[in-house]
């Protein structure tokens, strides 16, 4: 099943800069793998057979004649399909026609100005409203650890694709975990980064106060060298915050490392199992000479408006299409968009309100602690065409699971990665998440290669697994 030249990040590009592999034939691998993996997963809404391998030429032309290409030198880079990219079909995985953009979105310009040839666009939950890229216009997309488990949402093609080893990084966007969440139940490395460190422009809005852009990895080595990329201030872009991007490092020491569990935010519906995991992850840090605290910060206690306060904004993208024709919306997105439109401003003031409060208690707290750290769902076997997950026994609702430890960290603003815990073979591990201040990504990433170099996270391979072969 699998196909040649399936290395990491890193290890493509040093091979393609030093002419050990050419990016044509990195590229023509990973579209046969995309190819090939399509059947059984569904990652893609398009792949881009011509237009990739025309990238891969010009890059290696642009290497025989001495030009340095950039840090993603040949990467083969697969991108969430609500992300403009110059002359080709955005879909936003709705059954609307698609917009052909005649200017591609800052985070693509990044990647291709590095190196990056995107290979194709990754399905996702209709217009990224929502938890399990079930999608009812181009099909669910299926799970490498199990086909008949959801990948997560909103960017389930992302992380299908870089479980399986189709891609070694691929975009996502994160509004209330849709890029974790994905990682999580995919068993990869998912950035969420603070609000505003990577450009919004061009990129289809959900809730644009609390959207981010961020990348899907196998290794954080690799997530560092594709955030160091994408991020950065956008002057076009109002929500761009203009922070410089600090070299990535390596890993820190674990010694000394401050390590809260926030723990208003971990009375939610868990599996044992997870629950298990996560306290493995904790004593192995402490073992490891972490300092452990369990800090209480009732401020960050969600409240109604706080949930529903996005809602206001999803309105204001789809309400008029939505009043115009329901129809062209699918069931499940169409009863949130009216949701959305029923919910008074009100929600939005007090999630405001909410946001507020509970950034500044985390200011306080972060003098305390390095780092905080929950699980990152609930549990990581959600069944497709299933509302519910069982969690020991109960039946709960699937956005309960998987959005509870994740959700809150958008209205807070601030950056989180999602890392894969050691666990059982046949089923998604249990996956952890590891939350920084604000604009903090390269140490949140420098403490998450710590713990990958202490084996407390780990990536592992699933069964539907399609990067087989040759490493560079």
């Amino acid at each position: 099943m699998g196909s040649r030249h399936a290395g990491s990040a890193t290890e493509i590009a040093a091979a393609v800069l030093a002419g050990r592999l050419s990016a044509v034939d990195v590229v023509d691998a990973a579209l046969a793998r995309a190819a090939a993996s399509q059947p059984a997963l569904n990652a893609f809404t398009s792949i881009d057979v011509d237009g990739a391998r025309r990238r891969a030429e010009q890059i290696d032309r642009r290497i025989a004649s001495g030009v340095d290409v950039g840090p993603l030198a040949g990467v083969p880079v697969a991108i969430k399909d609500l992300i403009d990219q110059a002359g080709v079909p955005n879909t936003k995985g709705g059954s609307f026609p698609p917009t052909v953009p005649t200017r591609s979105a800052p985070v693509v310009e990044r990647l291709e100005a590095a190196g990056a040839v995107i290979i194709g666009r990754t399905g996702l939950h209709e217009f990224a409203f929502g938890y399990t890229s079930e999608n009812e216009w181009f099909g669910p997309v299926r799970n490498p650890w199990d086909p008949a488990l959801s990948p997560g949402g909103s960017s389930g093609g992302s992380g299908a694709a870089v479980a399986a080893g189709v891609v070694p990084v691929a975009i996502g966007t994160d509004t209330g975990g849709s890029v974790r969440v994905p990682a999580a139940l995919c068993g990869v490395v998912g950035l969420k980064v603070s609000h505003g460190r990577v450009p919004l422009r061009g990129v289809y809005p959900l809730a644009a106060s609390l959207d981010t852009v961020g990348p899907l990895t196998r290794s954080v080595e690799d997530a560092a060298s594709m955030f160091a990329v994408i991020a950065g201030d956008d002057p076009e872009d109002p929500w761009s915050a203009p922070h410089p991007v600090e070299p990535f490092t390596g890993p820190v020491p674990i010694a000394g490392l401050r390590v809260g569990v926030p723990m208003a935010w971990m009375d939610v519906p868990t599996t044992a199992s997870v629950k298990a995991a996560f306290e493995r992850a904790l004593a192995a840090l402490e073992e490891a000479g972490a300092i452990v605290s369990r800090p209480a910060v009732p401020e960050l206690e969600l409240d109604d408006a706080a949930r529903s306060g996005a809602y206001v904004e999803v309105a204001s993208v789809h309400r008029d299409r939505y009043l115009a024709d329901p129809s062209r919306y699918g069931a499940a997105v169409a009863s949130r968009i009216a949701e959305s439109i029923a919910t008074p401003a009100d929600a939005l003031v007090g999630a405001i309100r909410w946001r507020a409060g509970a950034r500044h208690a985390l200011d306080r707290v972060f003098a305390d602690v390095d780092v905080l750290v929950t699980p990152t769902v609930g549990a990581t076997r959600k069944v497709i065409g299933v509302d519910t997950i069982d969690v020991d026994g109960v039946e709960v609702f699937h956005r309960t699971v998987l959005a509870s430890y994740a959700a809150p960290v958008n209205g807070v603003g601030l950056p989180a990665v999602a890392l894969p815990l050691p666990g059982d073979v046949e089923t998604p591990p249990a996956s952890l998440q590891i939350i920084g201040p604000a604009f903090a990504e390269t140490r949140l990433l420098e403490v998450a290669a710590a713990l990958e170099r202490a084996g407390i996270v780990e990536v592992g391979e699933p069964p539907l697994w399609f990067g087989n072969g040759e490493r560079p």
